[in-house]
């Protein structure tokens, strides 16, 4: 089995660990070892050599790592092991202190009970006053209020327990005279609220009858009114109808006048129309036999042009045969032939 190249002693492994630079000569021995270390690589021995070193160094870090974590596991438990032995003494010591103090707490306890059922006796007593909704009601309040003794029962409590006793009866015995006086002024309310109701019914009466005199008066008033607005009306409606007939009638005459009028009018736009077109005919005529006189006296220009132009052509022709030594007449008659077409293949470019 292979060895590690270094170990640590148990008994100083705490202090190469935790101590500065302490774990600097274990990591020097094994460099000393790898220096040290030669082989040949070109051989199988020398390279199955290299990689057994090469492992021995692995196992030598994995057993120092194991070491430290020990170590470190050792050191984690102690917090563990001191939160244990705190809470065991906290636990012991609360106890013994709730033992010792018991007495003094079961005092405690008793005394804050006996004042609480102090101070609720006399939260009852003052609970007394509250106000009730009649008078025996209330009277019975002030009875069981004074029938509450106060002796020696209530301790150092005696003065407040008669303090609110007598507040209580006062302000029942108050409440005694104001709702006295509240049903007294109720029953005066009543009765005053009677002789209210039967003035009121009295009024009524009297009301309903003036009203319905009243309504008589108004009907008679609003039949007498009818009448005379339908008396206005059926006037009204014949002063209508005259009126619409003697409208109808002036309608009547103002249509046949615009009618006599439109007709009058409808003749004179048609004699004007008639009256345009002649004129417009006679113009189109007059427009029309200028232009065939123009037209004509412009065709006689061009042919007498043509003529003088046909002439001077025939001239030069009859010169230019002369020239050559042809007889005139015999020219002339020559460029006539010509002229005339009467000589094949010939022609005179005009």
């Amino acid at each position: 089995m292979e060895q590690a190249l270094v170990t640590i002693p148990a008994q100083t492994a705490l202090q190469a660990f935790t101590t500065d630079r302490a774990i600097d000569p274990f990591l020097a021995k094994v460099r000393e070892q790898i220096d040290g270390f030669t082989a040949d690589v070109s051989t199988p021995k020398g390279r199955k050599e290299i990689a057994s070193f090469a492992f021995r160094i692995a196992q030598t870090k994995a057993r120092l790592e194991d070491v430290g974590k020990a170590l470190a596991d050792e050191q984690k438990a102690i917090p563990k092991k001191i939160d244990a032995s705190r809470k065991l003494v906290r636990d012991t010591l609360d106890g013994w202190r709730d033992e010792v103090r018991a007495p003094l707490t079961r005092w405690e306890e008793a005394e804050a009970a006996r004042v609480a059922g102090h101070r609720a006796s006399i939260a009852s007593v003052a609970q007394a006053a509250t106000p009730h909704a009649t008078v025996a009601l209330t009277r019975e309040a002030i009875a069981e209020v004074e029938a509450f003794v106060i002796g020696p029962a209530c301790q150092e409590f005696e003065a407040e327990y008669a303090r609110t006793k007598d507040e209580t009866l006062r302000s029942l015995r108050a409440q005694v005279v104001d709702l006295e006086r509240r049903e007294a002024e109720q029953v005066e309310l009543v009765r005053l609220r009677a002789e209210a109701d039967a003035q009121a019914a009295s009024e009524r009466d009297e009301r309903i009858r003036a009203e319905a005199a009243e309504a008589e008066r108004t009907k008679a008033a609003r039949a007498a009114e009818e009448e005379r607005l339908r008396v206005e009306r059926e006037a009204e409606a014949e002063r209508a109808r005259v009126e619409a007939a003697a409208k109808a009638e002036r309608d009547a005459a103002e249509r046949r006048e615009r009618a006599l009028q439109q007709e009058a009018e409808d003749a004179r736009r048609r004699a004007a129309e008639a009256e345009r077109q002649a004129a417009e005919t006679e113009r189109r005529l007059r427009d029309e036999a200028e232009a065939k006189a123009r037209q004509e006296a412009a065709a006689a220009a061009a042919r007498e042009a043509n003529k003088r132009r046909c002439a001077r052509i025939n001239n030069e022709a009859v010169a230019a045969l002369v020239a050559g030594g042809v007889d005139p007449e015999n020219a002339r008659a020559a460029i006539v032939l010509i002229a005339r077409r009467a000589v094949p293949l010939v022609t005179i470019q005009y």
